[in-house]
């Protein structure tokens, strides 16, 4: 696995579906990108991403399809802009925690872990839109979750069984919708040159959705609650129990 892996995985994304789907890598959002440059930015630091957690990630964890409020503007999957900047005090505390905790088992000091090691985080939203980029609960309560149990951030891979972003075309580019059975389907061959990408022992999925495209790729993972719409608290729970029985079987 090298950068050249990660690289043809990002050129995969470039056949996004047509219709009202938006693809954050290789599109522009007229109407809410900072500049024509977004989807560079985009690309580069979907690419830091990967790269960083390429041969470390121990957990994958797939969600149903990238949303306005996180990648669309990111280009990393369930990641906002907000707390990519560090603008999330909760998060932010998490990375230093365990940081701490990683200096104390071995006595040697590190720098503040991040999502992006490797490069200086943008935003890619227009100010005006959002003065303090996109915020996105499901994001903040996964990446929340994962570090506050004990995971470190190159640890687990986050990703999405339909990649690109599908939106209400009657409520514009800064909406949310499931795509339909089709673009599901078109979502597939990307879905499993990730986990081949990322071949990690624990798959989790977020919702029925998630877990059907992964079942019908052949897939084994766990299903749990997806953290919105109430089910935060259910996931967390489910998240913890899934990792504790791994711990017990190594």
């Amino acid at each position: 696995m090298s950068t050249n892996s990660v690289k043809q995985f990002i050129r995969l994304l470039k056949q996004s579906p047509t219709g009202a789907v938006f693809n954050p890598w290789w599109e522009v959002d007229g109407q809410n990108d900072i500049a024509r440059s977004a989807p560079m930015i985009r690309r580069q630091q979907l690419h830091a991403y990967l790269r960083q957690r390429l041969g470390r990630a121990k957990i994958v964890v797939i969600g149903e399809a990238l949303g306005y409020r996180g990648g669309h503007f990111t280009g990393i999957p369930m990641t906002s802009e907000r707390l990519l900047l560090g603008k999330k005090p909760e998060i932010v505390a998490a990375l230093c925690e365990r940081r701490n905790a990683v200096n104390a088992n071995d006595g040697v000091h590190r720098a503040p872990l991040q999502i992006l090691m490797k490069i200086k985080p943008r935003r890619t939203s227009k100010p005006g839109v959002c003065p303090n980029g996109f915020s996105e609960p499901t994001a903040t309560i996964v990446w929340g979750t994962l570090l506050g149990i004990g995971v470190l951030p190159d640890e687990f891979v986050l990703w999405n069984a339909f990649p690109w972003h599908s939106f209400d075309r009657r409520r514009g580019m800064l909406s949310n919708r499931m795509p339909n059975k089709s673009e599901r389907f078109s979502g597939g061959p990307v879905l499993k040159s990730f986990l081949e990408l990322f071949p990690c022992n624990q798959i989790v999925a977020l919702g029925k959705i998630a877990s059907a495209q992964l079942y019908q790729l052949g897939f084994t993972a766990h299903c749990v609650r997806h953290p919105a719409s109430g089910g935060a608290r259910r996931f967390r729970a489910q998240i913890v129990e899934i990792l504790t029985r791994q711990i017990l079987r190594d």
